[in-house]
Order: structure tokens, then sequence, then C-alpha cells
């Protein structure tokens, strides 16, 4: 099983990165966090780095069932979306499949959350292209 969906756009970084917050917006996620990698490793590292942004998304409802069926999932919220430049210049969108990522918790009321969650992050890539 694979812990992420994936997608390959021919947009250029940023307008990807508007497509990726749009997308999930229509599905209910806002972005909490959003970590610029590149600039990070830079800064901290003087490391030169491909684009590379990590967005922490979250949609309320479902993170409020997710705390409510088990106190401590907030260790795994939010999900990540990644956004980030490959080798030969496009764009690729990631985004963690939830139910891979809560296998190791068993709780089945956060199981049918994380499914809801993963239908919809699926979707949000499944709508960039």
């Amino acid at each position: 099983m694979n812990y992420y969906f994936t997608t390959t756009l021919k947009d250029d970084f940023d307008t990807a990165i508007q497509k990726v917050t749009e997308e999930l917006k229509k599905e209910g996620f806002g972005i909490l966090t959003e970590i610029d990698v590149k600039e990070t490793f830079k800064k901290k590292l003087d490391v030169d780095f491909r684009k590379y942004r990590i967005l922490g998304a979250c949609n309320p409802q479902m993170a409020h069932q997710a705390i409510s069926a088990e106190s401590k999932i907030g260790t795994m919220l939010p999900c990540n979306v990644i956004v980030q430049e490959t080798e030969d210049g496009k764009v690729e969108v990631s985004a963690v499949d939830p139910v891979a990522s809560m296998q190791a918790v068993k709780n089945d009321t956060l199981g049918g959350v994380a499914t809801q969650v993963r239908d919809k992050l699926k979707k949000v890539i499944e709508q960039l292209n």
C-alpha cells in the first residue's frame, strides 16, 4: 500500500501551489502551515535545494471527528501535501494517504474518518489534472 497519492502537473510551481490550495478548499480543507523546504535548507544548512513546499492541510470537521475518536491523533495532523519541482522541471504534487499513515491506530471510528479524508485528498489530486 502506498502512503501517498501523486500527480505531475505542467504548471509552474507558483501556479501549482495556487491550484492545490483551491482544490483543497473545495474539499473543505484550509492550509494551517506552509513550510518552504528550499528556503529552510538554505537558511539553516546553506544548502541549495529544489523548490519544495509542505502544505499542512486541515479539514476542521474531519479533524474534530478524528480527535474526538482518538485524543492523541493530533500527532498525525494536519494532513501534509507536498508540491515539489522535479529534476526535469515539472511540478509534482503528493498528498498523504491517512488510512496508510494511521494503520497502527486500532480504532474503528478513526478508520472511518481516515477513509473519508483519504477520499477527499485523492479527489484533490485527481482534480489537478
